[in-house]
């Protein structure tokens, strides 16, 4: 089994002791966001690898060599966009972003260390001209460090518009949704970017004209181990979560409303003031990343 941490909250930035604690004791609970039963996911028996999803690998170092130690292949899938506090509240500069991915395909090969540009949203400070000139400033500083770059165009859903239209008109600027045409062409644009720079443009659950993604991708983890000198096949089947998603089947252990980095695009969380409270509330001994047992009524306010 693959264990996604986590494409619902950023396990990296923000829960790194209760990654290492629940990684030592070889569990962690999770519960259902679509309603049912918690599970209880195995973290080291029957392991084949790991997804760590982030736009701060910083803090987790540890957690890192952790894993490494006990022969269990990793990918890191780093966000790095530079969009601006305006859109991005509270993520770490892409210089800094940069330099932890630089430092963790030095230690742990490249093939460990995946690029995302993504979201790409288009709004009067990030239009298609933003997005080509900014994508190729990082690209040209991620050249040699990264093989693949990843991108979506923003799904909008009913809390992403509203979270964008709020953002607007906090700080002034307006956002669009373009037809895929329009789309197409600027992923076509940077591919060419990416392919200057040794790199593969794939996009994520979107047909643009490019590879789509694995994101759960088993034969990268394979290429890891291998790079570290492990014999590893991992028999996964591809189980994609939505249309044109080509992931390998995986069990994610994070936690909707739980990451308070506060982007205006972020389709995991509903309600920032939610997650800020949920992650003061958040034990890093505990076996759940946040409980149910700490709901309430006075939730439903905050979203």
């Amino acid at each position: 089994m693959i264990i996604s941490a986590s494409y619902r909250t950023d396990i990296p930035a923000f829960y790194a002791p209760w990654f290492e604690n629940r990684f030592k004791a070889g569990f962690a609970k999770v519960e259902n966001p679509y309603g049912g039963p918690p599970s209880t996911v195995k973290l080291r028996a029957g392991i084949d690898g790991f997804v760590f999803w982030t736009r701060n690998a910083g803090p987790f170092l540890s957690a890192l060599r952790l894993v490494r130690g006990a022969s269990i292949p990793f990918v890191v899938s780093q966000t790095v966009t530079g969009y601006g506090r305006a859109l991005e509240i509270s993520v770490i500069d892409p210089a800094r972003a940069i330099a932890h991915m630089r430092a963790l395909a030095a230690e742990f090969g490249p093939r460990a260390i995946v690029w995302r540009y993504d979201p790409i949203v288009f709004s009067s400070l990030t239009p298609a001209e933003f997005h080509l000139d900014n994508f190729s400033a990082l690209a040209a500083a991620l050249a040699g460090a990264v093989d693949e770059c990843v991108i979506s165009f923003a799904t909008l859903y009913k809390k992403t518009a509203r979270n964008l239209d709020a953002a607007a008109r906090a700080e002034g600027f307006t956002w669009d949704d373009p037809d895929w045409p329009e789309k197409r062409a600027l992923a076509a644009r940077l591919a060419q970017v990416a392919a200057a720079h040794g790199m593969r443009l794939t996009a994520c659950s979107q047909e643009v004209g490019q590879p789509l993604a694995a994101c759960i991708d088993a034969r990268r983890l394979e290429d890891v181990a291998a790079g570290w000198g492990l014999a590893r096949a991992i028999k996964a089947k591809v189980k994609g979560n939505r249309p044109h998603c080509q992931c390998h089947e995986s069990r994610d252990i994070g936690a909707y409303d739980t990451c308070p980095h506060g982007c205006a695009y972020c389709y995991a969380v509903g309600s920032r003031t939610l997650a800020k409270r949920r992650f003061g509330q958040h034990d890093p001994a505990g076996e759940y990343l946040f409980p149910p047992i700490l709901r309430d009524e006075t939730e439903s306010l905050l979203v």
